[in-house]
């Protein structure tokens, strides 16, 4: 089976997670593709565990060759965002694309289009896979699955191919912010990996947001509109009040690079009771904290304006910048850049504007840089990627395996 017959095969299993469960999945479904991937995995030859409780595929494959490499990991995740419905996917590749439109739904106007997205451009000649325009498509991060377990059919298929023990993750979640909630890192048995969930063929992501999550609730007094003056505390328009007074410019739209942000993600409630989330980035652990600290003041000031107990603010910590981590084990980017040359892709460093698996396990004794898979524009139903980019990821995936295995022996 092919990388791409593989890809279009996992995305049209619907696995998106769901953000207000805290259980490890958060949906059942998504062992429908877990089970699927222990499967294929225990026809090729790797030794697998299927975690049920927590829907983790952990898979090794063996040597070929002596060496004194350590294991190498590799991680993808099998959820998609709930961003856009991930139900019925339907994808459709584009021959040759001519780097033009590209109608995607004729019957509701959603048209691809390189006036929107330039990037597109770059992949003139090539295979796209797109979606129908109703749902996402999924390579994040099914094109890493695809990716990995490609690599894997073709490792364990020929066994002259020379490299050092290899060992898989398929998490659950990640899009969630529970990627690794119940990860085993005695099961997975690398002390070192890669996360395959990134962008644009060539890119390392070694450098992510350090990032917390606010939940604001808001009490407010309901009373009979037409009996209300001097009584009501509508909670909808206290907590409007409350996000005017964020600073403006430091919002997802306005930022980009190592820029921080406040993000409103949903926002539910009534005129007693209303409730947001949040979540705080910002690349600059010190800067989070100034975050933190100014949602504080505006409750304090608010609270002393409506009344004790009026806004409530909850603050979690959710990951670090794995930067200072790998910054220790800088080998394992330079051996991805190595390989992708060896591919003939020129690598570029990202400034990874989110999070992975990769961040949390880093400061669990994992470093985990983030590699790319191909996929653009994920999260929505624009989301794009080729069949070759598939293919050239997979190369690039053998060329760091076979690196790793021969660095130990130079």
């Amino acid at each position: 089976m092919t990388v791409t017959e593989r890809f279009l095969r996992y995305v049209k299993i619907d696995t998106q997670s769901r953000p207000d469960v805290e259980a490890v999945p958060s949906t059942e479904k998504q062992h429908d593709l877990a089970k699927l991937l222990a499967e294929e995995l225990t026809a090729m030859g790797a030794h697998v565990t299927y975690d049920k409780a927590h829907c983790y595929v952990y898979a090794s494959i063996p040597a070929t060759i002596k060496t004194d490499a350590s294991p190498i990991g590799l991680i993808a995740h099998m959820d998609t965002s709930d961003a856009v419905s991930g139900k019925n996917v339907n994808p459709k590749i584009i021959s040759s694309y001519d780097g033009k439109d590209v109608c995607l739904n004729e019957a509701e106007h959603i048209v691809l289009s390189p006036t929107v997205f330039p990037e597109l451009l770059e992949y003139a000649g090539q295979d796209l896979i797109v979606t129908d325009g109703t749902t996402l498509l999924g390579a994040d991060d099914k094109a890493g699955v695809a990716e990995i377990m490609a690599l894997a059919e073709r490792l364990l298929a020929d066994p002259t191919i020379p490299h050092g023990e290899i060992r898989i993750a398929f998490t659950p979640d990640e899009e969630v912010g529970n990627g690794v909630a119940a990860f085993d890192n005695d099961i997975f048995g690398a002390p070192v990996a890669y996360t395959v969930d990134g962008g644009k063929v060539g890119e390392i992501g070694y450098e992510t947001f350090n990032a917390a999550s606010l939940t604001l609730t808001v009490h407010g007094v309901s009373t009979h509109p037409g009996s209300a003056k001097g009584k009501m505390k509508n909670a909808l328009l206290l907590a409007m009040e409350f996000e005017a007074m964020l600073p403006t410019f430091e919002k997802p739209e306005y930022t980009e690079q190592r820029e921080g942000f406040y993000h409103l993600t949903d926002m539910q409630g009534d005129v007693d009771t209303a409730v947001m989330h949040y979540i705080l980035r910002d690349h600059d652990a010190d800067k989070l904290e100034e975050k933190k600290q100014c949602v504080k003041k505006i409750c304090a000031y608010l609270n002393e304006k409506y009344g004790a107990g009026s806004f409530e603010a909850k603050i979690t910590d959710a990951y670090r910048n794995m930067r200072e981590v790998i910054e220790n084990h800088f080998s394992l980017v330079l051996q991805a850049e190595a390989a992708m040359r060896d591919c003939g892709i020129e690598p570029f460093e990202s400034v990874v504007r989110g999070g992975t698996d990769g961040a949390s396990l880093s400061f669990r004794g994992i470093p985990c840089p983030n590699l790319s898979t191909g996929g653009h524009n994920c999260h929505g139903r624009y989301e794009f990627i080729t069949v070759q980019s598939l293919e050239k990821m997979t190369d690039i995936l053998t060329k760091i395996v076979i690196r790793h295995a021969q660095a130990a022996n130079e």
